[in-house]
């Protein structure tokens, strides 16, 4: 069991580092929570689902692909590592109080109260499918997990380890998510903007910390002569 802790708190990283930013799914998700509750948890569980999803695919694909560049594995580790380095400096790089603020409400802005034309809330069913093809429309997910697991490809190369890595991204992923339902049901969408720019912070820190660590170490250059 212990050989399986690592891809576990692996795959959790991973789920926060992609989930943990509050953008413009997170606003979505709080108000859906401040209509109906029941609703939000089953759009919670979509946009984990696509997480999952994603991550499901490029662990399938990693080991593939890494068993047919073992020649150059240590430069597809940089570049892969340069790839996350790329969509932290992006996020850090909006984690400012305005920049967040304005990014999350920019597809639908947050009511200072439920008003009485609000909208009836949808089934869960349909809530679910909605944040299921919402997500999914984000291709920063897919190339995220895409190069996290090709640059481990080897580490997952086991089916035991590759479960208990998709087993993290799930867990943490749905737990943020839901966390979520329960702030927007108690607070709606009245979330701090410093709070708002220390989930970018802290999401997009778990990126680039893992992005240093399938870097390291570092491919050698060829020697002349």
């Amino acid at each position: 069991m212990s050989e399986l802790m690592t891809p576990t708190l692996a795959g959790a990283a991973a789920g926060l580092g992609v989930a943990m930013p509050m953008g413009a799914m997170s606003v979505l998700l709080l108000q859906e929570a401040m209509r109906d509750r029941r609703t939000a948890v089953a759009a919670a569980a979509g946009i984990a689902a696509v997480d999952l999803g994603y991550a499901a695919l490029a662990t399938a694909l990693g080991p593939w692909v890494a068993s047919h560049i073992s020649p150059v594995e240590a430069w597809v580790r940089l570049a892969s590592a340069a790839i996350l380095l790329v969509i932290a400096a992006r996020g850090l790089a909006g984690a400012s109080p305005a920049r967040a603020s304005g990014s999350a409400s920019a597809p639908a802005a947050a009511p200072s109260s439920a008003p009485a034309s609000t909208p009836p809330p949808a089934r869960p069913a349909k809530a679910f499918a909605r944040y299921v093809g919402l997500t999914a429309l984000n291709p920063t997910t897919a190339l995220y997990f895409a190069a996290l697991t090709t640059a481990q490809g080897a580490a997952l190369g086991t089916g035991a380890a590759g479960a208990a890595f998709l087993l993290g991204v799930g867990a943490a992923s749905l737990l943020w998510q839901q966390a979520l339902v329960t702030l927007g049901s108690l607070a709606g969408t009245r979330v701090p903007d410093g709070a708002r720019v220390w989930t970018f912070r802290l999401g997009y820190g778990l990126v680039a910390a893992y992005a240093l660590k399938i870097a390291l170490p570092l491919p050698t250059l060829p020697t002349l002569g």
